[in-house]
């Protein structure tokens, strides 16, 4: 449930409540806005019974949440959440590109790439060090070494760095090295992973899994949130559906949705929802409309020669092409672009 407390409340009054819901046992999780506190409770509310909070001083309203998910809901955050990484934020007055490759091959391509999509305008670097691929004989990535480009690649750049990770050990790795945490579509309901994520206290991008629901989603972003760590990025990346034309079905609507919903900034990854070059540019403005807070776009040196997703990675002149033509999208949001 949440208390939401009078615009005129006091510290005392709303500190008072809070050491109530706390000596029963229960965790709070206080959101202050412009003009109105509001405090969420997390637990079993049985434990407030007979405690009257509804009448005690300072209290306008209670409200039940019926939804299972609590940290990641709206009610308990009216206010769109902005989450710091590295030198940037990623939140409502931005347009965050991350851009890079879908897997680390060696330290020039991961250099050439770096330099290139900053110059187009990304803020983020992207790569794939730990490959989760449906084939056991695909390439499954560098592991530590690909990190150790990809840092190389932020202190040459000042990018931003992000890579996705598979278990506890990649983890335990990637934090020494990058400044955001990815957890792929396949390990979106993986809730130990989620948790030691959650554990780590880096900035997380929780990617859609290929066939989840929205509300079960924004349940995975509550295990990661439930260890204390609030700072978690949602991505839409495509589901699965009949539909063979494309890669997976890129479900713009969930943008909108979200927004309904949850205060955690929202992600499109048009690169993973297609499998198609061509179709990339288009969606990325689509997702610009529909109020998404940044893209993730798969970039390579040569496509052609990729070891992984070639066929839905731009180039460095199709991906400075579509920076360009996101501006005027980013300037009608009230967005700023890099």
């Amino acid at each position: 449930m949440i208390i939401i407390m009078k615009p005129n409340a006091s510290q005392e009054a709303i500190a008072k409540i809070t050491r109530t819901i706390q000596d029963s046992d229960l965790q709070v999780h206080l959101s202050k806005g412009h003009q109105v506190t509001i405090i969420g409770v997390v637990g079993d509310k049985s434990r407030l019974q007979g405690k009257n909070l509804e009448i005690a001083d300072g209290v306008d309203k209670i409200v039940a949440v019926t939804e299972s998910y609590k940290l990641a809901n709206k009610k308990f955050h009216p206010d769109q959440s902005v989450i710091p990484v590295g030198t940037t934020t990623i939140g409502p007055d931005s347009l965050t590109i991350m851009a890079g490759p879908c897997a680390v091959e060696n330290q020039e391509q991961m250099m050439e790439t770096a330099f290139a999509v900053k110059k187009a305008g990304a803020t983020f670097l992207r790569g794939g060090a730990y490959k989760p691929r449906t084939s056991p004989y695909s390439f499954q990535g560098l592991e530590e070494t690909g990190l150790r480009y990809m840092k190389e690649a932020r202190e040459a750049t000042g990018l931003n760095v992000i890579c996705e990770v598979t278990s506890q050990h990649a983890i335990e790795s990637a934090v020494k090295y990058v400044d955001m945490l990815q957890i792929g579509a396949r390990n979106m309901q993986n809730f130990e992973l989620l948790k030691e994520a959650g554990k780590s206290g880096m900035p997380v991008l929780l990617k859609r899994g290929l066939s989840a629901t929205i509300d079960e989603w924004l349940n995975a972003a509550e295990y990661i949130m439930s260890e204390g760590n609030e700072q978690v990025v949602l991505c839409e990346r495509g589901i699965r559906t009949y539909e063979t034309a494309t890669r997976n079905t890129l479900d713009i609507s969930a943008v909108p949705v979200l927004r309904s919903r949850t205060h955690l900034p929202v992600i499109v990854d048009p690169s993973h929802a297609t499998g198609v070059r061509a179709y990339v540019a288009p969606l990325a403005r689509a997702a610009v409309a529909a109020g998404a807070d940044g893209l993730m776009i798969e970039v390579h040196p040569n496509p052609a020669c990729a070891l992984s997703d070639g066929p839905q990675s731009l180039t460095f002149d199709q991906f400075q092409e579509l920076a360009g033509e996101l501006r005027p999208y980013a300037d009608l949001a009230g967005r700023k672009l890099g």
